[in-house]
């Protein structure tokens, strides 16, 4: 792509909000010469940030004001029907007009799902967007959705996550033809439910580089660049290894500070330390995207600081470089797969 990347940023959405958002968005200005950021919200509350930054006036960098913030826990029916000058819904309002390129936001899941699929729509041959996001594993990286989106699914629309994750990592990760897996706890095709062995014949029927099953540890192994599963599973699966992360780092932390004898033995080990928890710091790989909609819209975990939520600000320009979105339609354009999505009212 050669025209500038221009992102809008939910800068209202979060635990943090403004504090984080702005901070962000600026250091990914620094960085990215070739990208824009127009920060969407509370204009008081923008100004702050950038005053407190020397950061007004700055070059690629406009703030459009809004009124209304959804808050993290509001139900996103109400939120789609009665916030539409909202932080959120304005900066999705940027993409559906052609006025920015991506949006990111930190704010709450169901609302931004409700409303970016009401503005923007599906992409024909799809019935319903799914959220993806990066995994690290012992090869690299691996791409998984759906991660709690779509909680009942059928074997078509586990066809269409298929078919989305593969054309998104041919796009940003330069593959021509990647990997693709079926979550599933076995890997023989006899094992599953009827859902899940309906989906792997598609998969196989497809034309997809599909490998077969795939089984929940094979995720960190590198097992496939992409892992089909529901909304439901994924979300499990996610939150599971959330929670073993935050596990293991505690329990190193525990025995390092443990005595003197253990302290000493973590100063040796610092540098080795420092390695191992950067290659599983979960904020490096911040930033899952609503895969399937008319435009890039990348969702930021709520309680990420300024450093994850700049790398969900990467992954949406990323995205945008590699025309995943035109590539995504593409491959829906050469294989009928369903009904075209639905448009919603509201």
């Amino acid at each position: 792509m050669s025209e500038a990347i221009t992102l809008a940023v939910d800068c209202m959405g979060g635990d943090h909000g403004p504090r984080v958002t702005v901070a962000a968005a600026l250091e990914f200005l620094a960085a990215s010469p070739d990208a824009s950021v127009v920060l969407v919200g509370q204009g008081d509350a923008i100004d702050v940030q950038l005053r407190r930054r020397k950061a007004q006036g700055r070059e690629r960098l406009r703030v459009r004001h809004t009124t209304e913030v959804i808050a993290m826990d509001e139900p996103p029916a109400q939120a789609l029907r009665s916030k539409k000058d909202s932080s959120m819904r304005v900066a999705v309002d940027l993409v559906k007009e052609g006025s920015a390129h991506a949006c990111v936001s930190a704010g709450n899941t169901g609302a931004l799902m409700a409303i970016s699929r009401f503005v923007l729509k599906t992409l024909p041959g799809i019935d319903r967007p799914a959220i993806v996001s990066v995994l690290p594993t012992v090869k690299g990286s691996t791409y998984v959705l759906d991660l709690g989106a779509n909680v009942d699914c059928t074997p078509e629309h586990l066809l269409q996550f298929g078919l989305m994750g593969a054309a998104l990592v041919a796009a940003v990760e330069h593959k021509d033809r990647p990997t693709v897996g079926l979550l599933n706890i076995g890997s023989e095709d006899i094992k599953g439910n009827e859902i899940v062995k309906q989906a792997a014949d598609l998969l196989r029927e497809s034309g997809l580089n599909f490998i077969g099953n795939v089984e929940g540890d094979g995720v960190y192994k590198g097992a496939a660049d992409v892992v089909v599963c529901d909304g439901f599973v994924g979300n499990v699966a996610l939150k599971t290894s959330e929670g073993l992360a935050q596990m293991l780092a505690r329990f190193l932390r525990e025995e390092f500070t443990r005595n003197v004898f253990t302290r000493l033995a973590a100063l040796i080990a610092w540098p080795v330390i420092a390695r191992f928890r950067r290659r599983v710091d979960p904020r490096r790989y911040n930033g899952a995207t609503l895969l399937g909609l008319r435009g890039i819209v990348v969702k930021s975990h709520g309680s990420a600081d300024r450093y994850a939520f700049r790398r969900a600000l990467e992954r949406a320009a990323d995205e945008v470089r590699a025309e995943a979105l035109a590539r995504i339609a593409a491959r829906f354009g050469s294989v009928a797969t369903g009904a075209a999505g639905t448009e919603a009212t509201a």
